[in-house]
């Protein structure tokens, strides 16, 4: 509790500001327009706050929970805003156009329906814009556009639930905070505002944490206020515009929810939003393509990745996604940084670094914390201030530590930041002996789930009815995962390299040694001979879960495969009841669990497809990764604004159907997005090695629907480079146009 929050019996109070319980002060709520339409959504991104609306830019109070649930003003894991509903003269506007392309900002054009007889539909033209800047800030501009003066009652009605984001996703709760109203509302009712004071919702947590939000409205003031609603009579002259505003600031207690400064002014918000995005801009590599649709793709993949960077403490990466893991997740945060170094390896650095101060110190059961393990997922909520969730964060995640060291060569093969790999060292030492300490008893690293509120499953396929084996039954625990053991090959394989660096002989040739082992026993007791194919997983009785599932294609492009095995899981991959057109399936059509909606059951996630891409790549099957890759280029084009989303369901490809969405998929969505980088990097085959100051591109390879492909401001190293790529037939040609520094850049074909 701060000095500024007063807790008493008889008292409570932040910020000068006296409370009480809101069921003291019962107010009258403006009625909601009902609606039984379907409702898109809109999202829109500022670093760690995002809110959702649906296309008018509105959060109905009226709507089945199922069809609002998403929708909110959301920071720190806590909903700010459930109700954000422009009405005109207690109706819903007519929607004529909207975009949130921007990411940061939502614009909405709409007009009046039919007033009875006193205002003819299309009269108004009504133009909304809310923007994110550690603040959310609303403009409506209101013209008249008939020939005669038009008198109009607009209202904009708030309301905020304060309610957890895992409590909104189905999490139950013994108790609950408490919603309060500032102490001197009376009957429900509030005065006008001669004296511009802000609107108030308030609420109280179990922690006894006030969490605010607080509304100044700014160019034309409300003419009253009825309960939560702000109501204004307006006089508009014919041709004339008139602009209403606000500007809402989210508080915990005394200080902004937001780890971002918020300006004073929707314009000032859009000019600081805009001068950081180039910012952005000016650091990262600019790729293009002679074709516009694949610049759209590009274009958006850049603008998403800057989207969803969010600050943690003094350090900023790449949240997972919107709206449900808008937050810090080990294994995504990392393959996000791994696809995109090619892109900006400063994301790779601070995310290295971020994890690394997280790293697990202690045994703690409830979060499934053990010494030198990396982080699952961080969260910030009242739930997990008052420690009912574990995300506190939760450790619950058997991948994140090997794909961390994996990052760690791979970031310093791009830099050759030896300071960060210097500092970093005590942390990747930690990791290796938490790897060796639980694959001591089996030789391989698996999971039994420990924490009461944890996941049951802790691969990267995390739903409770994933692990199944041909006959569509669930594997009992621990479970060990094929792919994790493909991490933690190449972990070892990587930092035996490093370590040799270093002069740590004796650490480089023991994990050689141990990386050559786990190779064999991987090859015999994963290996299905009859199928032709790897297992998914080892069961808790070392027996294999024998589905055909796409976590095998993540051991191509690692080594950890005999080369003859590595091509007969390629082939299976492509087979029909895999590869539906669009992308590699997560479990074969074939098998009795397979649910083309399923979340992990036979839905196509574009991570996993760019990552099985590579691993194409890897073993020569140039033709047949550019054929996944052009599927998921394929399905992208056509999403709304071009974002591929978190997954997408598993129906056939079939001549001219549309890709089936996934009913609650992110979107932006991390490793989505990255996904767009990695098959760049796969068409292009560059391969760094910056301590040697060299960079190899091998046998690079456009698909057929790419003629030119330019990468400028490349950065490998210290050497800042250009690189353009033409085909010709199915020859791919690259010179390099521009070098600023000694890069020796060594072209194979």
């Amino acid at each position: 509790m701060t000095a500024d929050t007063l807790m008493t019996p008889d008292r409570i109070a932040a910020n000068g500001i006296e409370f009480i319980p809101a069921e003291d002060a019962p107010i009258t709520e403006w009625p909601c327009v009902i609606s039984e339409r379907p409702q898109p959504t809109l999202t829109i991104k500022d670093d760690d706050i995002f809110l959702v609306t649906d296309t008018l830019g509105n959060i109905s109070g009226c709507l089945a929970e199922d069809a609002t649930a998403s929708m909110g003003l959301f920071c720190s894991d806590t909903r700010f805003l459930n109700r954000l509903e422009l009405q005109i003269e207690g109706r819903s506007p007519v929607l004529l156009s909207s975009t949130a392309e921007k990411g940061f900002l939502l614009s909405v054009l709409c007009t009046n329906p039919n007033i009875e007889d006193r205002l003819k539909p299309d009269t108004l033209g009504i133009r909304r814009e809310l923007a994110l800047a550690g603040a959310l800030f609303e403009e409506i501009a209101i013209s008249n556009y008939s020939t005669s003066t038009v008198s109009v009652e607009i209202s904009l009605s708030f309301n905020a639930d304060f309610v957890d984001l895992f409590e909104i996703r189905g999490s139950h709760r013994e108790k609950q905070g408490r919603l309060l109203r500032v102490k001197s509302e009376q009957n429900g009712k509030l005065p006008p505002n001669p004296r511009n004071e802000p609107l108030i919702l308030a609420y109280q947590g179990l922690d006894n944490l006030i969490m605010q939000s607080h509304i100044e409205f700014q160019h034309c003031q409300p003419t009253c206020f009825k309960g939560y609603t702000a109501v204004w009579q307006l006089d508009l002259k014919s041709r004339e515009t008139q602009k209403l505003g606000y500007r809402l600031e989210l508080l915990a207690s005394d200080r902004s929810a937001s780890a971002i400064s918020a300006p004073s002014t929707l314009g000032q918000a859009k000019a600081a939003e805009f001068a950081e995005e180039q910012r952005w801009c000016d650091q990262i590599t600019r790729i293009r393509s002679d074709k516009a649709t694949f610049n759209r793709v590009i274009d958006r993949a850049e603008q998403d990745l800057y989207l969803l960077r969010q600050s943690f403490g003094k350090h900023k990466t790449v949240a997972a996604g919107v709206p449900w893991y808008s937050t810090l997740f080990g294994r995504d945060a990392i393959i996000t940084a791994s696809q995109t170094l090619m892109l900006n390896s400063a994301i790779a650095r601070e995310t290295l670094t971020l994890l690394a101060l997280y790293q697990g110190k202690t045994d703690d059961d409830w979060r499934e914390e053990e010494p030198g393990k990396i982080l699952h997922e961080l969260r910030l909520g009242e739930m997990a201030r008052c420690h009912e969730i574990p995300h506190t964060p939760y450790y619950g995640t058997i991948d994140a530590t090997p794909l961390w060291l994996m990052l760690y060569a791979e970031y310093y093969a791009w830099t050759y930041d030896f300071e960060t790999l210097d500092r970093l060292w005590s942390n990747a030492l930690a990791a290796m002996d938490w790897i060796d300490r639980n694959s001591k008893e089996t030789g391989y690293l698996g999971y039994l789930r420990k924490s009461q509120r944890g996941l049951a499953n802790q691969g990267w396929k995390d739903s409770g009815d994933c692990i199944v084996n041909s006959k569509g039954e669930l594997a009992t625990g621990p479970i060990i995962l094929s792919e994790v053991q493909a991490y933690v090959y190449a972990a070892k394989i990587r930092l035996a390299e490093i370590a040799r660096m270093k002069k740590r002989i004796d650490l480089a040739d023991r994990w050689q040694e141990e990386a050559k082992e786990l190779k064999e026993r991987f090859n015999r007791d994963f290996w299905m001979e009859e199928r032709h194919f790897c297992a998914l997983a080892l069961d808790g009785d070392g027996k294999q879960v024998d589905s055909i599932t796409s976590n095998p294609g993540h051991c191509l492009h690692l080594g950890i495969l005999y080369p003859e095995r590595a091509y007969s899981v390629a082939e299976r991959l492509r087979a029909p009841d895999m590869f539906n057109g669009w992308g590699i399936r997560t479990l074969s059509s074939l098998s009795p669990a397979y649910n083309p909606m399923g979340y992990h059951i036979g839905s196509v996630w574009p991570h996993d497809n760019s990552l099985i891409g590579m691993g194409l790549r890897s073993l020569g099957l140039i033709d047949q990764a550019l054929e996944v890759c052009q599927g998921l280029l394929d399905m992208t084009l056509a999403q709304p604004y071009q974002r591929p989303p978190e997954l997408f369901c598993g129906y056939e490809r079939n001549g001219d159907s549309s890709p089936v969405q996934y009913p609650v998929a992110c979107t932006p969505q991390a490793w989505a997005t990255g996904s767009i980088f990695q098959l760049l990097q796969m068409m292009v085959n560059l391969v760094p090695d910056a301590a040697n100051n060299c960079l190899r591109i091998i046998d690079p390879a456009l698909p057929e629907s790419i003629e030119r492909l330019s990468l400028h401001n490349l950065r490998v190293g210290t050497t800042l480079l250009n690189l353009e790529f033409e085909r010709s037939g199915t020859t791919t040609a690259c010179r390099v146009a521009k070098k600023r520094g000694n890069l020796r850049v060594v072209i194979e074909a």
